[in-house]
């Protein structure tokens, strides 16, 4: 449904900034700052938690990784460098790193998905429910982990002013990788779940490499880290890009400071995208100090929960925008941006309650940055 909203709303209107633009054309200058602000923070969290879960990988070639933080820590700022330069030298080049990413990581994560199926252990499966509360409360919390996964279903819409035809190439974009996500995501979950042991599974900071290690022997959980790697690095520096393209957007529109909209020779937002690594880096170093696995999973959480906002408010503009449909479509309309709107709001619920605290003081502490702004113009 979110999927099928932000394809929609492309169509409505083709213009860089996704959600931001959205919210921000729907709703008003608050709706739209509170958007970016939100969504920029989701930014930087994922960022942060995809570096960890990317050292964690190459933990399977450099055990030390999981033995020494310090070494992980250097090893996490090396790499956010790297790839924050990479997205200074223009979007065609960060999408060439993209795109070949893309392709290499697929290849490994369909070959354990698909021959991981005749290896599985349905004992695994039983009791489906591990947590010791009702499955429903166990589905709620899972579902905004899961939701992680699926950040970035609205990237497309970003840099739309970048991307040739995007009235037809953004829906089609988002819809195809979204089914392909979809597909991969449920084939590898349910791989994985029934070939390592769910008590390994908990401990595991690279479980697809785990699940090939099981089936092949040892030689195949280092092809597969390498593809996991691979993986993580892509995504990365997809979200690298999107850094510093969301802030410009508000930044343009007198919603962000001036400086996040300031361009480079190549047409980057440079500034934007350094301020937004500093930040990533920072935050990976704090979080060290839970342990890698409850690193991950806080700012998973955290960068799900700042990305709902968006997701809610583009929902509801959705429904604002398109009010010159026809009554059958509007009606339509109306159903999808509702179901888009309450899933969002399940996955708030999912969160958990000092994640929802942390996302509430962050969000809140935009405010006096929007009286700021306003005050500046």
């Amino acid at each position: 449904m979110l999927a099928k909203v932000f394809a929609s709303l492309s169509k409505i209107l083709p213009k860089s900034g996704g959600p931001y633009t959205y919210s921000q054309e729907g709703l008003g200058d608050f709706a739209g700052f509170l958007v970016a602000w939100g969504y920029w923070i989701s930014i930087w969290c994922s960022n942060a938690a995809i570096t960890v879960a990317m050292v964690g990988y190459l933990a399977v070639f450099f055990p030390v990784l999981n033995q020494e933080p310090v070494t992980a820590v250097v090893t996490g700022i090396v790499i956010i460098w790297l790839l924050t330069w990479v997205n200074t030298r223009g979007i065609k080049e960060a999408g060439y790193v993209q795109l070949i990413t893309t392709i290499l990581k697929v290849i490994p994560l369909f070959l354990i998905s698909i021959v991981g199926l005749l290896f599985l252990n349905m004992d695994h499966f039983i009791p489906f429910n591990l947590s010791g509360e009702l499955s429903i409360v166990a589905v709620i919390k899972t579902t905004a982990l899961t939701l992680f996964a699926f950040l970035g279903v609205e990237c497309a819409t970003i840099p739309a002013d970048d991307i040739d035809n995007p009235t037809v190439t953004i829906p089609k974009a988002t819809m195809y990788g979204t089914i392909l996500a979809i597909v991969i995501y449920i084939l590898g979950s349910v791989a994985v779940m029934g070939i390592v042991p769910p008590e390994v599974l908990q401990k595991s900071s690279a479980p697809f490499s785990d699940a090939a290690n099981r089936i092949f022997g040892p030689w195949a959980e280092y092809l597969v880290a390498v593809g996991a790697i691979i993986s993580t690095f892509g995504a990365l520096n997809g979200w690298m890009l999107m850094q510093g393209q969301i802030p410009m957007a508000a930044a343009r529109d007198g919603l962000f400071p001036a400086v996040f909209a300031r361009l480079n020779s190549r047409h980057v937002p440079t500034i934007g995208i350094v301020i937004s690594s500093i930040l990533v880096t920072l935050l990976m170093i704090t979080n060290y100090t839970k342990g890698l696995n409850k690193a991950f999973e806080f700012m998973i959480l955290l960068s799900t929960l700042t990305v709902l906002v968006p997701y809610l408010f583009s929902s509801a503009a959705y429904i604002i925008l398109s009010r010159s449909e026809s009554t059958t479509g509007r009606n339509k309309i109306i159903l999808l941006g509702m179901g888009a709107f309450l899933f969002s709001l399940f996955a708030v619920i999912g969160s958990g309650q000092e994640v929802v605290f942390w996302g509430f003081v962050l969000l809140m502490a935009g405010i006096p940055c929007y009286i700021w702004i306003k005050k500046q113009k």
